[in-house]
């Protein structure tokens, strides 16, 4: 998106970021259906803390990692960074709880699912 009236992206765009890098990664592992899958992740908290402006038409890069794994909710970490540049402009976090599509009820996280996001686990 472009700049707002400030010069730089607006700060509802970073979190359209955060749902573009988690969701991208999930659909090229193969675990994510976004049209015809039985569970699917709702964002149910969602954080920010901005340290630098990005602004068009800048290459924005994200760096992610899952921080926690539950039952059927997970926490993902996000970092936003200006191309090439190695100190975040943003770093942020949302949960997923995945529920069935249809009755929108808590699901477990599918294995297949659970197996990728265990790659992307650190614990700190």
């Amino acid at each position: 998106m472009d700049n707002d009236v400030y010069g730089h992206v607006n700060n509802v765009v970073y979190y359209s970021w955060f749902d573009t890098a988690v969701n991208a990664y999930l659909i090229e592992q193969g675990v994510l259906d976004i049209h015809a899958g039985q569970t699917i992740g709702l964002v149910i908290e969602t954080q920010c803390n901005y340290f630098a402006p990005l602004a068009f038409p800048q290459t924005v890069e994200a760096g992610i990692r899952v921080a926690r794994i539950g039952s059927s909710s997970v926490r993902y970490e996000v970092g936003l960074f200006a191309a090439g540049e190695a100190f975040a402009a943003a770093c942020g976090h949302f949960v997923h709880v995945y529920v069935d599509r249809a009755s929108r009820r808590p699901m477990p996280v599918p294995a297949p699912l659970r197996s990728v996001l265990e790659h992307l686990q650190v614990c700190v």
